[in-house]
């Protein structure tokens, strides 16, 4: 496929040009700065791909040239080297080509909720916070719980984290959607199996350039928190629940001490919520089939399915199936999670279209 590398550094020199503007406001700004960086890195990697293919040739002839054995072989395994290089940069430039979600590399918060199946569907929330937690730090991410809310029998009918690091959004993203858990209940005492369900999202954090709201749309209310947490949980009014009015969107927070943090841990989570609704709402405009279902497309069906009398893990979305979900419970989710990138970039390639 051809690339007009000539327009590519134009645009280039074009987008340098308009970052030293002096009247340019942050939003252009970032955005321009974005665009800029993305096409460095392409000119970058193909100037890379022609110093590679000029050596490469010129081994070649070299080698050729010379009926030295010695020499020969010296040239033949520079020649593997160089050619290893080269198939190594052609595809980072695969990649610029069919760039991933902008988003990728975002922050995230994520809301695990009980679904169907009343205690035990609250008592597999607690299971997947720790999942989560531990795949988070085997990434070296950092994670914080925002809100959590605990049931009589140590389950939780709702967790959101906040997990800080670099490339989280790109990797939890597909955890999106109901994830379904067949199990024998602890209050079972036939040894049936029940299926229960947890729906989690998975909202990239909203940077600050990106959505300003008004003040005026907030209705702020705080209150003492309730639940574990010691003595000064019932004696302070540290909670803070947000309401974004024009949108009805509601957020509560009540994890820190101080009411100062949680009201600015609810507003992160607020501004999170109200851009993925704007992007789901982009979205349905873009695709009738999008508009029937409920999330973003794939997302709203059903995930992946937890089989603890088999020890059967099965994500649907790239319909994988291990014997290992204890260890997928305790955090081992690379396996899965190289398959699901390996999908979406599969999907990218699909779905892009080089302009000539």
């Amino acid at each position: 496929m051809a690339i007009n590398w000539e327009e590519i550094q134009r645009r280039h020199d074009e987008v340098s040009q308009e970052l030293m503007a002096p009247t340019l406001d942050n939003a252009k700004r970032v955005t321009l700065q974005k665009e800029h960086s993305s096409l460095g890195q392409f000119l970058n990697i193909h100037a890379n791909i022609v110093r590679l293919e000029k050596s490469i040739a010129e081994t070649k002839k070299q080698a050729s040239e010379n009926v030295d054995p010695e020499l020969a072989a010296l040239y033949q395994e520079e020649l593997i080297d160089l050619e290893s290089q080269l198939g190594q940069a052609q595809g980072e430039l695969t990649d610029s080509m069919f760039p991933p979600d902008p988003q990728d590399n975002r922050s995230v918060f994520v809301e695990i909720r009980a679904g169907a199946g009343g205690q035990e569907a609250a008592l597999f929330v607690a299971d997947m916070l720790r999942m989560y937690t531990n795949y988070a730090l085997s990434k070296r991410w950092k994670v914080a719980p925002v809100s959590l809310s605990e049931t009589d029998l140590g389950g939780y009918r709702e967790i959101i984290l906040h997990i800080e690091g670099k490339g989280v959004f790109g990797h939890l993203k597909y955890e999106s959607g109901v994830h379904r858990v067949q199990r024998v209940p602890q209050t079972e005492t036939q040894g049936r199996v029940h299926t229960s369900t947890v729906t989690v999202a998975v909202l990239p954090e909203a940077e600050e350039v990106e959505l300003n709201i008004n003040p005026a749309d907030l209705r702020i209310d705080v209150f003492r928190a309730g639940g574990a947490g010691g003595q000064h949980v019932n004696k302070t009014e540290s909670a803070v629940r947000i309401t974004h009015i024009p949108t009805n969107t509601v957020v509560s927070c009540q994890d820190d001490r101080s009411q100062h943090k949680n009201k600015a841990t609810a507003m992160k989570v607020l501004k999170s919520r109200i851009l993925a609704a704007q992007a789901l709402a982009h979205e349905s405009e873009m695709s009738q089939k999008r508009k029937e279902l409920v999330g973003t497309g794939e997302r709203a069906e059903k995930v992946r399915t937890y089989n603890f009398p088999q020890n059967r893990i099965t994500d649907h979305q790239v319909e994988m199936t291990l014997k290992k979900l204890d260890m997928v419970l305790e955090g081992d989710l690379d396996e899965l999670m190289q398959a699901l990138i390996q999908k979406d970039r599969e999907t990218r390639q699909a779905r892009s279209v080089v302009k000539k």
